[in-house]
């Protein structure tokens, strides 16, 4: 179809003038609006305005001047229809071969930190949309450009076939056109949606960002959607499987928890172990890989500081699914990459905390999904001193041996215990049943590594319904304990606990991991 008048009526105008000169050069016709004619004329190009176009001005701020029969008639009248062509010329409505549009910067307005709702519903563009939804419908006719990057490829296009473009590049920028009125719209939608808390139905758009290795088995596909690759980089080692992603996040989760210097240790998104120590990295490794030395085997292990080569070549030595951390030292990168198939990922800490923030939990159910705001009740723990509930208040070591095991619980699936000091764990119950269970494996982790429980806290993620839990734990060497409480029998386990001279806090929130 050869382009014989084109409508342009961009807000972002790179590009503009060197498109607008091609296509003027080609004797294309060109009809513009407001700032776009203006910068078009600056640059000595041709130019009808649009509202001297249908005979019709801009009117309240420019938000009515394209929303006319003689703009969208021409976009969509069906060429080589008689009855369309008829009521074309009774109507003196000329065919608009392209359009030329991209919309009012919305994602980038609703961006900004201090955007007010108002600023935000001006920045929603109307004439625009309607227009490339009009062009692209009759994409066998109309060619519809709404990215920058087309404007070099149409104009090579038109000229090496006399002003015209084939059906195969209408279709695209057709699909292209849609995909991006669909963002647009669902970008509109989730802020209003989030800015006046309204109940409403739940859609999600997302690029493909990677074909998965398998699934949670090699039998299953499985594909990885998002902004993944923006925040996280694969230096080296096998792709990713569905599984890896899966560690990949709880890993990273878990160690953004904790500012000092820590290492974990983690196997099916489960923490298997946990150290801090604020001058060594390597000194850290040890405390996690002492709670439990068979976990990193075909496990992930991640660190909050840059991979030193000390650790590198302690890890080096054992198989490791996956290694984690926000930089990597020269050295360090180098001893590991000699592992083939070992999958190096480094995390940008920023964007990971900044995407979780921003983005709720997502999780398939039967006939559809369900969505949920993500738990950062750990954050901020500050008060843990108001919140005792026994007779013996516990000491400051205990207090931040309670923070530390709060905020590692958090992340192993419930039930869950975890035996911990200020800066490490000692024994991890994961996934059980009943509470008491969780305890009792976690009592016999510690034991199989030859950890001594005397002096350390227990931390559960819920109420301890029964005493027994709680009973097991101070057999076993814990002096303190922190968990939500609201159990029933909450006044049996504070006496419990008295009994035994523990110190206890309520923290009144839980933290159930499924």
């Amino acid at each position: 179809m050869k382009i014989k008048r084109a409508l342009i009526s961009v807000s972002d105008k790179a590009g503009l003038a060197e498109f607008a000169q091609g296509l003027h050069s080609l004797e294309v016709e060109i009809l513009s609006t407001g700032g776009t004619a203006t910068a078009l004329k600056a640059a000595g190009i041709p130019v009808i305005e649009v509202g001297d176009y249908t005979g019709a001005p801009e009117c309240f701020d420019g938000r009515l001047k394209t929303l006319h029969p003689r703009v969208h008639g021409g976009l969509l009248y069906v060429r080589g229809d008689k009855a369309h062509e008829k009521q074309s010329r009774e109507h003196d409505i000329p065919a608009i071969d392209l359009l030329v549009v991209n919309l009012y910067p919305f994602e980038a307005t609703i961006a900004k930190p201090d955007v007010t709702l108002e600023h935000a519903i001006e920045n929603i563009d109307i004439g625009g949309p309607a227009m490339l939804r009009s062009a692209a419908k009759n994409h066998a006719s109309v060619t519809v450009i709404t990215d920058v990057a087309d404007y070099a490829p149409v104009l090579e296009e038109m000229r090496d076939n006399k002003g015209e473009t084939s059906l195969k590049t209408r279709e695209r920028l057709a699909i292209k056109v849609f995909k991006r009125t669909s963002d647009y719209d669902r970008a509109i939608y989730q802020f209003l949606n989030q800015e006046q808390t309204t109940d409403s139905s739940f859609s999600l758009n997302l690029p493909l960002s990677s074909n998965l290795r398998y699934g949670d088995n090699p039998h299953q596909e499985a594909r990885l959607y998002g902004s993944f690759n923006e925040l996280f980089t694969q230096l080296h080692g096998k792709e990713l499987s569905y599984t890896n992603v899966l560690d990949i996040e709880a890993a990273t989760q878990l160690v953004l928890e904790f500012k000092r210097p820590t290492v974990a240790i983690l196997k099916h998104t489960n923490p298997c172990g946990v150290g801090c120590d604020d001058s060594d990295l390597r000194a850290a490794w040890e405390k996690a890989f002492e709670t439990d030395r068979q976990a990193p085997f075909g496990g992930v292990i991640v660190t909050n500081r840059e991979m030193p080569e000390s650790l590198a070549r302690v890890i080096s030595e054992i198989f490791t699914d996956v290694i984690i951390a926000p930089s990597y030292s020269a050295e360090a990168r180098a001893i590991l990459q000699r592992k083939k198939n070992l999958r190096l990922m480094q995390f940008n800490a920023e964007a990971f905390l900044k995407a979780q923030e921003a983005n709720p939990i997502i999780r398939s159910a039967p006939g559809g999904i369900m969505v949920m705001d993500r738990d950062f009740k750990t954050r901020g723990l500050t008060n843990v001193e108001e919140k005792v509930v026994t007779k013996r208040q516990p000491s400051k070591e205990e207090i931040e041996a309670m923070r530390f095991g709060w905020r590692v619980v958090k992340h192993v699936k419930s039930n869950a215990i975890v035996f911990a000091t200020h800066d490490r764990t000692l024994g991890i119950g994961a996934g059980q049943m009943s509470r008491v269970d969780a305890c009792r494996l976690a009592i016999w982790k510690a034991r199989e590594s030859g950890l001594s429980l005397e002096g350390c806290i227990v931390a559960s993620d819920a109420m301890f319904p029964f005493p027994d839990g709680l009973i097991a734990a101070a057999s076993a060497g814990a002096i303190a304990a922190i968990q939500p409480g609201g159990s029933i029998k909450d006044a049996e386990v504070i006496a419990a606990a008295d009994e035994r001279q523990m110190a206890m806090v309520f923290t009144q929130h839980r933290h159930f991991l499924h």
